[in-house]
Protein backbone atom coordinates (compact mmCIF):
# COMPACT_ATOMS: atom_id res chain seq x y z
CA UNK A 1 0.00 0.00 0.00
CA UNK A 2 1.22 3.53 -0.75
CA UNK A 3 -0.12 7.08 -0.60
CA UNK A 4 -2.83 8.20 -2.99
CA UNK A 5 -2.53 11.44 -4.93
CA UNK A 6 -4.70 13.11 -2.29
CA UNK A 7 -2.50 11.84 0.53
CA UNK A 8 0.60 13.09 -1.29
CA UNK A 9 -1.02 16.52 -1.62
CA UNK A 10 -2.00 16.50 2.05
CA UNK A 11 1.58 15.64 3.02
CA UNK A 12 2.91 18.46 0.85
CA UNK A 13 0.46 20.86 2.52
CA UNK A 14 2.16 20.13 5.85
CA UNK A 15 5.22 21.97 4.51
CA UNK A 16 3.24 25.23 4.28
CA UNK A 17 4.02 27.86 6.89
CA UNK A 18 1.91 30.75 8.07
CA UNK A 19 2.42 33.82 5.91
CA UNK A 20 3.84 31.96 2.91
CA UNK A 21 3.20 33.03 -0.67
CA UNK A 22 2.86 29.76 -2.60
CA UNK A 23 2.64 28.74 -6.26
CA UNK A 24 1.08 25.37 -7.12
CA UNK A 25 1.92 23.57 -10.35
CA UNK A 26 -0.34 21.43 -12.53
CA UNK A 27 -1.38 17.94 -11.44
CA UNK A 28 -1.00 16.69 -7.87
CA UNK A 29 0.18 20.12 -6.60
CA UNK A 30 -3.20 21.70 -7.40
CA UNK A 31 -4.79 19.39 -4.81
CA UNK A 32 -2.71 21.00 -2.05
CA UNK A 33 -5.19 23.89 -1.87
CA UNK A 34 -7.75 21.48 -0.39
CA UNK A 35 -5.47 20.45 2.50
CA UNK A 36 -4.09 23.69 3.93
CA UNK A 37 -3.78 23.07 7.70
CA UNK A 38 -6.15 24.88 10.02
CA UNK A 39 -4.62 28.06 11.41
CA UNK A 40 -2.09 28.37 8.58
CA UNK A 41 -2.68 31.45 6.46
CA UNK A 42 -1.07 31.27 3.03
CA UNK A 43 -1.61 33.14 -0.21
CA UNK A 44 -1.78 30.94 -3.32
CA UNK A 45 -0.44 32.63 -6.44
CA UNK A 46 -1.13 31.69 -10.06
CA UNK A 47 1.00 32.68 -13.06
CA UNK A 48 -2.05 33.86 -14.99
CA UNK A 49 -2.54 36.75 -12.56
CA UNK A 50 -4.32 35.74 -9.37
CA UNK A 51 -3.26 35.97 -5.74
CA UNK A 52 -5.39 34.37 -3.05
CA UNK A 53 -6.93 31.24 -4.57
CA UNK A 54 -9.45 29.20 -2.66
CA UNK A 55 -10.14 25.45 -2.92
CA UNK A 56 -11.67 23.80 -5.95
CA UNK A 57 -15.40 24.56 -6.38
CA UNK A 58 -18.13 22.01 -5.75
CA UNK A 59 -19.82 20.61 -8.84
CA UNK A 60 -22.31 23.15 -10.10
CA UNK A 61 -20.56 26.10 -8.46
CA UNK A 62 -17.86 26.51 -11.11
CA UNK A 63 -17.19 29.97 -12.57
CA UNK A 64 -15.54 29.65 -16.02
CA UNK A 65 -13.88 33.05 -15.56
CA UNK A 66 -11.99 31.83 -12.47
CA UNK A 67 -9.21 29.48 -13.55
CA UNK A 68 -5.68 28.70 -12.48
CA UNK A 69 -2.63 28.42 -14.73
CA UNK A 70 -3.65 24.84 -15.60
CA UNK A 71 -7.09 26.07 -16.78
CA UNK A 72 -8.87 24.37 -13.88
CA UNK A 73 -11.81 26.19 -12.32
CA UNK A 74 -11.04 27.52 -8.85
CA UNK A 75 -12.66 29.75 -6.23
CA UNK A 76 -11.82 33.21 -4.99
CA UNK A 77 -11.56 34.51 -1.43
CA UNK A 78 -12.46 37.88 0.12
CA UNK A 79 -8.74 38.74 -0.07
CA UNK A 80 -8.23 37.65 -3.69
CA UNK A 81 -6.61 40.11 -6.09
CA UNK A 82 -6.27 39.99 -9.88
CA UNK A 83 -3.53 41.44 -12.08
CA UNK A 84 -1.71 40.87 -15.35
CA UNK A 85 0.48 37.84 -15.98
CA UNK A 86 3.40 40.27 -16.37
CA UNK A 87 2.92 41.41 -12.77
CA UNK A 88 2.54 37.79 -11.72
CA UNK A 89 5.90 36.87 -13.22
CA UNK A 90 7.36 40.00 -11.68
CA UNK A 91 6.46 38.53 -8.28
CA UNK A 92 8.10 35.23 -9.21
CA UNK A 93 11.27 36.65 -10.75
CA UNK A 94 11.60 39.20 -7.96
CA UNK A 95 11.88 36.46 -5.34
CA UNK A 96 8.56 37.19 -3.64
CA UNK A 97 7.24 33.60 -3.71
CA UNK A 98 8.31 31.51 -0.71
CA UNK A 99 7.44 28.06 -1.99
CA UNK A 100 6.56 26.34 -5.25
CA UNK A 101 5.08 22.84 -5.36
CA UNK A 102 5.51 21.29 -8.80
CA UNK A 103 5.10 18.03 -10.65
CA UNK A 104 8.03 16.38 -12.43
CA UNK A 105 9.03 13.73 -14.92
CA UNK A 106 12.50 13.34 -13.41
CA UNK A 107 14.48 14.62 -10.42
CA UNK A 108 18.23 14.04 -10.00
CA UNK A 109 20.03 13.46 -6.72
CA UNK A 110 21.65 16.91 -6.95
CA UNK A 111 18.30 18.68 -7.28
CA UNK A 112 18.17 18.97 -11.08
CA UNK A 113 14.58 19.05 -12.34
CA UNK A 114 13.05 17.93 -15.65
CA UNK A 115 9.34 18.67 -15.92
CA UNK A 116 8.55 20.58 -19.08
CA UNK A 117 9.01 18.34 -22.13
CA UNK A 118 9.78 14.91 -23.54
CA UNK A 119 11.72 15.13 -26.84
CA UNK A 120 9.59 14.09 -29.78
CA UNK A 121 6.30 14.69 -28.02
CA UNK A 122 4.13 17.75 -28.54
CA UNK A 123 4.26 20.37 -25.81
CA UNK A 124 2.03 23.40 -25.33
CA UNK A 125 4.95 25.47 -24.08
CA UNK A 126 7.35 25.60 -21.17
CA UNK A 127 4.90 27.55 -19.00
CA UNK A 128 6.27 29.24 -15.91
CA UNK A 129 8.28 26.36 -14.45
CA UNK A 130 11.71 27.73 -15.38
CA UNK A 131 10.92 31.10 -13.82
CA UNK A 132 9.48 29.44 -10.73
CA UNK A 133 12.43 27.21 -9.96
CA UNK A 134 14.85 30.08 -10.53
CA UNK A 135 12.93 32.68 -8.53
CA UNK A 136 11.29 31.02 -5.54
CA UNK A 137 12.92 30.32 -2.20
CA UNK A 138 12.01 26.61 -1.91
CA UNK A 139 10.87 23.96 -4.40
CA UNK A 140 8.96 20.79 -3.52
CA UNK A 141 8.16 18.16 -6.15
CA UNK A 142 5.18 15.82 -5.93
CA UNK A 143 5.27 12.96 -8.43
CA UNK A 144 4.82 9.22 -8.92
CA UNK A 145 8.01 7.42 -7.95
CA UNK A 146 8.26 5.46 -11.20
CA UNK A 147 7.13 6.13 -14.77
CA UNK A 148 4.36 4.24 -16.55
CA UNK A 149 6.94 1.81 -17.92
CA UNK A 150 8.33 1.14 -14.44
CA UNK A 151 11.46 3.29 -14.63
CA UNK A 152 12.58 5.25 -11.59
CA UNK A 153 12.00 9.01 -11.76
CA UNK A 154 14.43 9.71 -8.89
CA UNK A 155 17.76 9.42 -10.68
CA UNK A 156 21.49 10.01 -10.45
CA UNK A 157 21.16 12.30 -13.50
CA UNK A 158 18.16 13.50 -15.49
CA UNK A 159 17.98 12.27 -19.08
CA UNK A 160 15.24 14.70 -20.16
CA UNK A 161 15.74 18.42 -20.91
CA UNK A 162 16.25 20.30 -17.65
CA UNK A 163 13.89 22.89 -16.23
CA UNK A 164 16.50 23.98 -13.69
CA UNK A 165 19.77 22.88 -12.10
CA UNK A 166 20.08 22.20 -8.35
CA UNK A 167 16.64 23.62 -7.60
CA UNK A 168 14.65 20.86 -5.83
CA UNK A 169 14.67 20.78 -2.02
CA UNK A 170 12.18 17.96 -1.35
CA UNK A 171 10.39 15.21 -3.27
CA UNK A 172 7.13 13.61 -2.17
CA UNK A 173 6.02 10.43 -3.94
CA UNK A 174 3.54 7.68 -3.17
CA UNK A 175 6.40 5.88 -1.36
CA UNK A 176 7.48 8.65 1.01
CA UNK A 177 9.27 11.95 1.55
CA UNK A 178 12.81 12.63 0.35
CA UNK A 179 15.20 15.49 1.14
CA UNK A 180 17.55 16.49 -1.69
CA UNK A 181 21.12 17.66 -1.17
CA UNK A 182 21.19 20.41 -3.79
CA UNK A 183 23.97 22.47 -2.22
CA UNK A 184 26.48 19.70 -1.52
CA UNK A 185 27.78 16.67 -3.42
CA UNK A 186 24.23 15.43 -4.02
CA UNK A 187 22.18 12.60 -2.63
CA UNK A 188 18.68 11.72 -1.57
CA UNK A 189 17.68 11.13 2.06
CA UNK A 190 14.54 9.16 2.89
CA UNK A 191 12.90 11.06 5.77
CA UNK A 192 9.43 9.49 5.86
CA UNK A 193 7.86 6.29 4.59
CA UNK A 194 4.31 6.11 3.27
CA UNK A 195 1.81 3.69 4.78
CA UNK A 196 2.78 0.06 4.28
CA UNK A 197 5.95 0.88 2.31
CA UNK A 198 9.31 -0.63 3.24
CA UNK A 199 12.80 0.80 2.90
CA UNK A 200 13.72 -2.10 0.62
CA UNK A 201 10.87 -1.21 -1.75
CA UNK A 202 12.07 2.39 -1.91
CA UNK A 203 15.64 1.32 -2.60
CA UNK A 204 14.51 -1.01 -5.38
CA UNK A 205 12.63 1.80 -7.14
CA UNK A 206 15.24 4.55 -6.70
CA UNK A 207 18.23 5.07 -9.00
CA UNK A 208 19.63 8.07 -7.09
CA UNK A 209 22.14 7.63 -4.30
CA UNK A 210 19.85 6.98 -1.33
CA UNK A 211 20.44 7.21 2.40
CA UNK A 212 17.97 6.67 5.22
CA UNK A 213 17.59 9.51 7.69
CA UNK A 214 18.36 8.57 11.31
CA UNK A 215 15.08 10.26 12.23
CA UNK A 216 13.05 8.31 9.64
CA UNK A 217 9.33 8.57 10.34
CA UNK A 218 6.92 5.79 9.47
CA UNK A 219 3.52 7.27 8.52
Amino acid sequence: MAWTREQMAARAARELQDGYYVNLGIGIPTLVSNYIPAGVNVQLQSENGMLGMGPFPYEGDEDPDLINAGKQTITELPTTSFFSSADSFGMIRGGHIDLSILGAMQVAENGDLANWMIPGKMVKGMGGAMDLVAGVKKVIVTMEHVSKDGQSKLLKECTLPLTGKRVVDMVITELGVFAIDKHGPGGVSLVQLADGVTVDEVKAKTKAALTVSPSLKVA
